[in-house]
């Protein structure tokens, strides 16, 4: 089965996402669309980006993931297909591939220009619908686009660290509040070891000294630490969703971008982890 991802800033009131629906399923028969969002803050490449990195890998190898998100081109910012880890990826070279996966992607290529007169104001209709049913259907990538020497590079969800602290941010305020940020679990752990911390994002009185595992482990309306699915740390409030309390970006006042910092203390050690 071919199956073909969508990511966009279009909401759902209007006619759009319909529109590149039907042009796929007009190319590609019985292709299977899954709709990732398209709640997408408009133009916001971090939120696309998180959203985007955490769900491709769930998928098979061959599947087409469309990033209808900032997708204009011009004479510096070209439309794109890459390929990662037998994904590929169609977009606009805006810096968006290099915030979705680790490392050089196997092969970049510039899409073909197109002569369809509607394809500079609607390109994920009439460019990258095109091209993700092309490559969905197993067509060869250079029927359709030029080899390319790489993708734009922007520094993403990378926190500066050194013996004594780990320097990160919010990246993202998902549905019930949480604030998910860009500190790994496995960063964590290598720094941190065994020594005691707090994780301080706003008032001090609000400071975290233990990663809990889930939300239960504190009582009702608390404010806990855990590492989510993705591995990032995210700060939150048991049952604190919208109509229960309010979530912990509401409470805290935490923003995308706000730093989250994590700074060893000179006590006795602790456990990092809740038992």
């Amino acid at each position: 089965m071919s199956i073909i991802t969508l990511t966009t800033d279009m909401g759902t009131r209007d006619h759009y996402v319909a529109a590149v629906k039907g042009r796929i399923l007009g190319l590609l028969p019985g292709s299977s669309i899954v709709d990732v969002t398209h709640e997408v803050k408009p133009f916001d490449n971090a939120h696309t980006a998180f959203v985007v990195r955490n769900a491709w890998p769930n998928f098979p190898e061959g599947t087409v993931h469309v990033i209808g998100v900032n997708p204009e081109a011009d004479a510096h910012t070209p439309h794109l297909a890459v390929k990662h880890a037998g994904h590929w990826f169609i977009g606009a070279d805006n810096g968006i591939f290099s915030l979705i996966f680790e490392g050089r992607p196997e092969a970049v290529f510039t899409l073909n220009p197109t002569d369809d007169q509607d394809a500079m104001t609607f390109p994920t209709k009439c460019i990258f619908a095109p091209a993700a049913c092309h490559l969905a259907r197993g067509g060869a990538v250079e029927e359709i686009a030029s080899p390319a020497s790489g993708i734009r590079q922007m520094i993403g969800f990378t926190p500066a660290t050194d013996q004594e602290s780990i320097r990160g941010a919010v990246i993202h305020i998902d549905i019930y509040g949480n604030a998910v940020t860009n500190i790994h679990r496995d960063l964590f752990v290598r720094v941190v070891k065994d020594r005691s911390f707090r994780i301080a994002f706003g008032r001090s009185q609000n400071d975290i000294t233990t990663i809990h595992r889930t939300y239960s482990e504190v009582p009702q309306g608390e404010r806990v630490a855990f590492f989510g699915a993705s591995g990032l740390l995210e700060i939150a409030v048991n049952k604190g969703a919208e109509g229960s309390g309010g979530g912990a970006a509401r409470l805290f006042g935490l923003h995308v971008q706000d730093p989250v910092r994590i700074e060893m203390q000179d006590i006795l050690p602790q456990r990092a982890y809740a038992s």
